[in-house]
């Protein structure tokens, strides 16, 4: 047993990383809208997520090298691969930036939740302070390195104002078989981008690249392979737990409308009282700034594993990638669209993302000459090919949604 907790590290940092301000938000807003009807769409999320991210783990753990180095390396043809680089460096530098004006979003709703809303004009753009403070906050912890010793206290935090919600799921006393009816698929085209956003804010592609380099850190060869798989399990099956439970809060809790953190923490009230609000705050401002950090964070070193840099998290050309993405954040925060709505955009920019990410993971998990032995065997690509098959249905579907809507 103590080994396994001392194993304990990628699998909770990834956790850690969809359990943020988005999986509260869109999980809450499917809570209200659907009920329980949309608990089947976050089980085969979580299913699909520890599959992926099994393939990701694995490629980190038997290469030693991350998922965008792997793909750089493996593309023979020269046109072929300026192509996908440029792809897989848009999607995820675009998406992140999307993510991250989701992570400072989701604080922000934390620290108004407390205080009030402040804002002050930059160059004809109006700027939210605590946008500004958030993405400082980022800026300084990636900029001084010490992130990793931080990470503890916010994964921590966050952890807490997860048990809270899994102690609150119980407290309001859902209707237990309203909840088992709700892992049944119904009216698929019903939620469908509430869907999208659930399956966005489970899988998360900037973790596909994360968790292969976090993997490869922190372990050195084959003989860890179980223990990776274990403690990834472990890590995302809790994730998946805390995000059903948020679901069943928001749908038994008699909420009408959530367009800010005190509308969310109605639905604590009944473990925490008055005290749900602040409580919330501090939950969600933890959740963002960990975000915050690991989504920027991943975008660097995507570009760093695109464009073959040397160097570590102190050279130059890696800090200004992350400081590109913290800044795009802290300004698509800050024009004025409601931070729960830049949030769910952030989720279904997510689940657009995941199939071209996916595919290449797919892709380079199943090339003998990067995994050896461990490349994926006939149950793993028929599994693999049914999650990646699904994330493509979800993708396609919204966008033939948002063109019928024009």
């Amino acid at each position: 047993m103590r080994q396994f907790f001392k194993d304990l590290g990628p699998g909770l940092l990834v956790s850690a990383a969809f359990i943020g301000p988005g999986t509260v938000t869109v999980c809450s807003l499917a809570g209200v809208t659907f009920g329980y009807s949309l608990l089947w769409a976050l089980l085969i999320s979580v299913i699909a997520c520890i599959i992926l991210q099994e393939m990701s783990a694995r490629l980190g753990l038997v290469s030693g090298k991350g998922l965008s180095d792997c793909i750089r390396d493996e593309v023979k043809n020269p046109i072929f691969r300026i192509i996908t680089l440029i792809l897989i460096f848009s999607a995820v530098v675009l998406g992140n930036a999307a993510y991250e004006a989701g992570n400072i979003s989701g604080a922000v709703l934390g620290m108004e939740a407390v205080f009030s809303s402040v804002t002050f004009n930059i160059a004809g753009l109006q700027i939210n302070m605590w946008s500004l403070l958030i993405g400082g906050i980022a800026f300084l912890l990636l900029f001084l390195g010490s992130y990793k010793k931080l990470e503890k206290v916010f994964i921590v935090l966050v952890l807490l104002m997860s048990i809270s919600f899994l102690v609150t799921a119980i407290l309001t006393r859902p209707d237990l078989t309203e909840v088992f009816k709700g892992f049944i698929p119904g009216s698929f085209d019903a939620g469908l981008l509430t869907i999208i956003a659930l399956v966005g804010t489970t899988v998360v592609p900037y973790n596909l690249f994360l968790h292969a380099s976090l993997v490869s850190e922190k372990w050195s060869g084959d003989k860890y392979l179980g223990a990776v798989r274990k403690e990834l399990v472990f890590s995302l099956f809790l994730g998946g737990t805390v995000s059903m439970a948020i679901v069943i809060c928001a749908a038994a809790s008699n909420i009408s409308n959530i367009e800010s953190a005190a509308d969310l923490a109605v639905g604590l009230e009944p473990l925490f009282g008055s005290s749900a609000t602040i409580f919330l705050a501090i939950g969600l401002l933890a959740a963002g700034i960990t975000s915050s950090i690991t989504a920027p964070l991943a975008a660097a070193y995507v570009v760093k594993g695109c464009l073959g840099w040397k160097g570590g998290m102190q050279s130059k050309r890696f800090r200004l990638v992350w400081m590109l993405i913290i800044i795009l954040g802290v300004i698509f925060s800050s024009l004025g669209i409601k931070p729960v709505e830049i949030i769910q955009f952030a989720q279904i920019a997510n689940g657009l993302m995941l199939p071209i990410i996916a595919i290449f993971l797919f892709w380079i998990v199943n090339q003998a000459s990067v995994m050896g032995k461990h490349k994926n065997n006939l149950m793993q690509n028929l599994v693999g090919s049914i999650v990646i098959a699904l994330a493509v249905f979800l993708g396609l579907k919204s966008i033939f949604s948002v063109i019928q809507n024009l």
